[in-house]
């Protein structure tokens, strides 16, 4: 968000956050906060809020912060972070994480809730996936001639030693559908 000249008072703030708070409390079932949250935050805020709670559930679970730097993929900064907030209050980690532990058991073997919905992003965003969906019309659309142009362009990509942000992707195209027109 860009800044503004004239901030908020701590008051507003507080006013904003609350209402914010009675949204979440206000949801009926986990579908609905996963797409409270998939409106709210970007993916990687998702991501980064999601692993601050595992980070707290598994250091009041006792699990020591190499373990937790291996499974989770965090930094020591970042958990010790989580620790100190632990310390001070934590009393949300601790609510929420007794809370869920039953729903969490349950919810492995319920796969309801998809929190990467993809063509459901892409079709409420459309243009800030363009490239996206441009790029897998072009594959997806594409003659044999020009599916064999693509494929040789990641075989020289393949031996590049930097490779483009978009390499993987194309990559992941062109297999899927050189495997659908077999």
């Amino acid at each position: 968000m860009a800044n503004q000249d004239s901030k908020l008072s701590k008051n507003e703030v507080d006013k904003i956050l609350y209402q914010l708070c009675l949204a979440i409390a206000e949801l009926k079932d986990p579908n609905e906060a996963a797409e409270l949250l998939r409106d709210l935050l970007s993916y990687k805020e998702s991501e980064m809020i999601a692993k601050r709670l595992k980070i707290a559930e598994l250091l009041i679970n006792g699990q020591i912060y190499q373990d937790i730097q291996e499974t989770l993929k965090v930094s020591a900064t970042t958990i010790a972070r989580v620790h100190e907030w632990l310390q001070i209050s934590g009393d949300g980690y601790q609510k929420a994480i007794t809370r869920t532990k039953g729903a969490i058991a349950k919810q492995s073997t319920n796969k309801s809730i998809d929190f990467e919905n993809w063509s459901t992003l892409k079709k409420k965003f459309p243009a800030y996936y363009w490239p996206d969906i441009l790029l897998e019309n072009i594959v997806a659309n594409a003659n044999k001639k020009q599916r064999a142009q693509m494929t040789a362009v990641i075989n020289k990509l393949n031996k590049a030693k930097e490779k483009p942000a978009i390499y993987k992707k194309l990559r992941r195209l062109i297999a899927t559908n050189n495997n659908v027109l077999k």
